[in-house]
């Protein structure tokens, strides 16, 4: 595979040669199906070309199993081809020009995506692109996103095709549009978003034409539906960079339209009231949160760490001492992220989840340096429920200060609240704690019937297992009765 222009300078060049070797190496290992696939199409008197991501993803050598072909068939004549090959077969993007299909071979299973030439563009008024098919693989790479997915392999002969020069923007680590960036934003909004994607995923950096253009039309995003945003944004905040990622979206000012909550943490200082930088300290936060990530990316704890203070700016009060003070920024800020996540169409289940670890990232410090109780620990356990793992991640990742002695002390604290949950955890089954009678129980014991009474028993006894720890069955009982006997049954 010989890149056309390849680059003179020799530096570049090695790295070139090296990401030609690493494609041949991936491309043998796909062959197999890929080559079948392409015979069937010639067969059929059509071309198809392996394309985009997954030419960039082989010569990055990462290419995985999700392989993506372009072709001249058009949508019916691709089903005809694979339907007697593919070992199953979809068609939920085949408006926008794709068939979908999976092949198992030699012991992994390929998802394949072919789709036909195309070009599309949004109109003014659209939230959905206009879909157009072309006649070439040259129409189809120049209306692309970037260079480096503007880069194609003709199968079964793997001739390497590579107008827009992709390859050499591959080895220099750099966004470019294979046309003008006004052009390529003007025809998918969207693909400023996954620039900024793009530079959290892979570590590229954007040229600056690229920058500029993504600035002067950050109001263009507008038009995108929120779920093609939330999912560019996902996949931004799980990338192995995310600060470059969503530095970018502030600095062009796309986030003001997607998340305008992170650049308003760019608070103004003075100074006479001097405080943390909170733009900075939050993106910090999210970077130390993914240090404690211990089972891969988890979009819940990153959003949580980006979104925890979000609060600060609507709270901020500068006290008469010179102070600055964000009085209940957590109970403001949750409220907020709740905001947020639902108009960015995101799932009830996650936006509960970031919302309560919001709203729950200052309760350790609400405590102070003193000793916990076996209350207090209890009552944290439980309003933590699930996310108890979480919560002590955020709660260690949002330490960032620089005084080593304050930073230790604040470790050394922490380390005392663990210990203590997993001691009275063992002895109490903390994890599902709930009264020492059950609502059949209070019925009986009380002689009374379904209804608000049970609840509000049931609520008190609650109450009393987390202050005083696991009761008898007898002790129980009496304290219902005394409770009881202390109400209003008028």
């Amino acid at each position: 595979m010989t890149p056309e222009g390849a680059s003179r300078d020799p530096h570049q060049h090695q790295q070139l040669s090296a990401a030609q070797r690493r494609a041949v190496s991936e491309l043998l290992r796909v062959s197999p199906v890929a080559d079948e696939l392409a015979r069937r199409f010639e067969a059929a008197g059509f071309s198809l070309a392996l394309v985009g991501g997954s030419v960039r993803d082989a010569l990055l050598g990462r290419l995985g199993n999700d392989l993506d072909f372009t072709t001249d068939a058009r949508p019916e004549d691709v089903l005809r081809i694979v339907r007697p090959w593919a070992d199953a077969v979809w068609e939920v993007g085949i408006a926008f020009g794709t068939v979908g299909c999976m092949k198992a071979d030699g012991g992994q299973d390929f998802l394949i995506e072919v789709t036909t030439y195309r070009s599309e563009a949004y109109d003014r008024t659209s939230r959905k692109p206009e879909v157009a098919y072309g006649d070439s693989i040259g129409e189809d790479l120049v209306r692309r996103d970037f260079t480096v997915n503007a880069m194609a392999v003709a199968l079964p002969a793997k001739e390497f095709v590579d107008p827009h020069h992709g390859l050499e923007d591959l080895a220099a680590r750099v966004l470019r549009t294979p046309g003008t960036p006004e052009q390529s934003f003007d025809d998918d909004p969207l693909r400023m978003m996954r620039a900024a994607r793009f530079a959290a995923q892979l570590g590229f950096t954007v040229a600056p034409e690229v920058q500029k253009a993504m600035k002067d039309m950050a109001a263009r995003i507008e038009i995108v539906s929120a779920e093609r945003v939330r999912d560019e944004l996902n996949k931004l905040l799980l990338g192995a960079h995310p600060r470059e990622g969503l530095k970018l979206l502030v600095d062009t000012g796309l986030a003001e339209h997607v998340l305008p909550e992170l650049p308003k943490l760019r608070l103004e200082r003075d100074e006479h009231h001097r405080h943390k930088d909170v733009y900075e300290h939050s993106l910090t936060v999210l970077e130390q949160a993914i240090a404690l990530e211990t089972e891969g990316p988890d979009l819940t704890l990153r959003l949580a760490a980006l979104l925890h203070d979000i609060g600060k700016p609507r709270t901020r009060r500068f006290e008469d001492d010179g102070r600055v003070s964000f009085h209940h920024h957590e109970v403001v800020g949750a409220k907020m992220t709740k905001a947020r996540m639902s108009k960015l169409k995101y799932p009830n289940d996650l936006m509960k989840d970031v919302t309560k670890l919001v709203e729950l990232h200052l309760r350790f410090h609400g405590y102070g340096t003193g000793e916990w109780t076996d209350s207090a620990v209890r009552r944290y356990v439980r309003d933590a429920g699930p996310l108890l793992d979480r919560l002590h991640k955020l709660t260690r990742s949002d330490c960032t200060t620089r005084n080593k002695r304050k930073a230790n002390a604040l470790q050394r604290a922490y380390d005392g609240l663990e210990e203590r949950i997993a001691a009275l955890q063992e002895q109490e089954e903390l994890d599902a704690i709930r009264p020492d009678l059950d609502g059949n129980e209070i019925m009986k014991i009380l002689g009374i019937g379904p209804g608000p009474a049970v609840g509000r028993a049931y609520k008190q006894l609650l109450e009393l297992r987390l202050e005083n720890g696991p009761m008898e069955h007898e002790a129980a009982v009496a304290a219902l009765r005394e409770w009881w006997a202390a109400q209003d049954q008028s």
